[in-house]
């Protein structure tokens, strides 16, 4: 039999982290990935003062490594450019109020990651968001997060039947509280960093 193969998208924070030990964990082949999205210079914020820096590439890599997983950063910036920054500008530049944490996932994580896995033979993408999948016999339904305090389901209503049907959220069961518990039991790097 063989084992199902997953791309996780790891950001470096302690969520994404989990949901790899938990694919892991599962018995899953896994491929750690990063998308490279900007330069903070790009944005106008100091490198550290804002997430995708190179601490937090290496603090992905090095929970990879730790779970014998290979890593990969892919380089998405100029559609991150076009597809959220861009977008934002000219919505805000028209009086809506734009959201693009929906647009990098509708495009990014979604889109152009999941185009990425399928050339990678991956069957699923996997990320850290707080959110549960159902399958029923209509299909596949996108539900709430059991911790509603973190709860990620409403940056995530875009998603397709046939993304869904590829995508795992390891943390839609979990709490916030036993993530970190995880983390730090597997002496993440990470354990502790602020979300």
């Amino acid at each position: 039999m063989v084992a199902m193969k997953a791309l996780i998208a790891m950001s470096g924070g302690v969520d994404s982290s989990v949901a790899a030990y938990l694919i892991r964990q599962q018995g899953m082949d896994a491929v750690g990935c990063t998308m490279k999205l900007y330069d903070n210079e790009d944005a106008g914020v100091p490198k550290e003062n804002t997430c995708c820096s190179l601490d937090d590439i290496e603090d992905a890599r090095s929970v990879a490594y730790r779970l014998g997983m290979s890593y990969y950063v892919f380089n998405f910036k100029d559609d991150f450019k076009e597809k959220v920054i861009d977008n934002f500008i000219c919505c805000y530049e028209n009086g809506m109020t734009p959201n693009p944490c929906i647009e990098c996932n509708r495009y990014l994580k979604f889109n152009k990651l999941m185009e990425r896995a399928q050339v990678m033979e991956c069957d699923y993408v996997v990320t850290g968001h707080y959110a549960r999948i159902e399958k029923t016999p209509e299909g596949y339904v996108l539900k709430k997060a059991v911790d509603d305090s973190k709860d990620q389901s409403y940056v995530l209503y875009s998603l397709t039947q046939e993304q869904l049907a590829h995508t795992l959220f390891p943390l839609g069961e979990l709490t916030k509280v036993q993530a970190r518990e995880i983390a730090e039991e597997n002496g993440f790097v990470n354990a502790d960093k602020p979300d």
